[in-house]
């Protein structure tokens, strides 16, 4: 019974080594989030077994879970690149099957087509809004940037040439002839149980049963996060931890093999003092 209760043990410290090896690897990626490795012992008891004398069967994985603590902010000066200070989720749209993920990363760009949209071709979600920039729906979509000025000053409307987004999440087009207008909001999203999102990888999760789903609303306002323009979150993984976190599994799965080993040589002696 030793040999699989230290077993339990080394497939348990060998979990928590590749959660460790994951969240180091990831350590520069922009929106990524740690996880966590827990544990739960494993006891063989019934109603006629003295309480005293209960034996121990090992070790279990409970879970995994995500630690969605605010990463460092880091300015970078690019207008596209968004950060969240606080709560929520960019949502993004896949543009083929129309599934939406959500994300921390908000490394976006602009499109040939006035889409706005992630390294991997997904669309950011936003409100649609009025001349004044006020939302005039409930329900996010594709952001979609005129190439040209709506409301031109002159005989000819003027051309895009840039696109900003302020502390509210406003999408704002400048054009050449020197007219701006709103083009959306960005709609964020959060969740009643954020630690039952189901990662997907990209950085990006997804709603699942354990999450419940999304309610969307408006940067800054109530339990939404601020937005802040020219800047990326950063990973919160901090390496120091990690490291010491990876010396402490590989102890344990020392530990574990050395107990294995102990096992082995018991047993052996057993039998040679049978044979004898």
């Amino acid at each position: 019974m030793s040999f699989f209760v230290s077993l339990s043990g080394m497939r348990n410290a060998e979990t928590d080594l590749r959660v460790i090896a994951h969240n180091i690897a990831n350590a520069e990626t922009v929106g990524f989030k740690k996880s966590n490795t827990q544990f739960s012992d494993l006891v063989a008891k019934g109603a006629s077994v003295d309480p005293r004398r209960t034996p121990g069967l090992g070790a279990t994985v409970v879970a995994i879970t995500q630690d969605f603590a605010l990463g460092p902010l880091e300015q970078t000066g690019r207008t596209l690149d968004l950060a969240i200070d606080g709560d929520g989720f960019f949502a993004l749209a896949n543009p083929v099957s129309g599934d939406i993920a959500f994300s921390r990363n908000g490394n976006f760009r602009l499109t040939a087509s006035g889409a706005i949209e992630d390294a991997w071709g997904n669309r950011l979600q936003a409100y649609p809004v009025d001349s004044a920039g006020n939302p005039t729906s409930t329900t996010p979509a594709d952001v979609s940037v005129p190439l040209l000025s709506p409301v031109p000053v002159g005989p000819t409307p003027g051309t895009l040439s840039n696109v900003s987004i302020d502390a509210r999440g406003t999408i704002i087009a400048a054009y050449s002839d020197g007219t701006t207008a709103p083009v959306g909001q960005v709609a964020l999203a959060i969740f009643g149980a954020p630690a039952g999102l189901r990662a997907i990888g990209q950085t990006k999760w997804q709603a699942s049963g354990e999450s419940g789903p999304p309610a969307f609303g408006n940067p800054g306002v109530g339990n939404f996060g601020g937005m802040i323009s020219g800047a990326l979150e950063r990973s919160n993984v901090e390496l120091a931890e990690e490291l010491v976190a990876l010396l402490t599994a590989q102890r344990n799965f020392q530990a574990n093999a050395r107990a294995i080993d102990t096992a082995t040589v018991i047993t052996q002696t057993a039998i040679n003092l049978r044979q004898q």
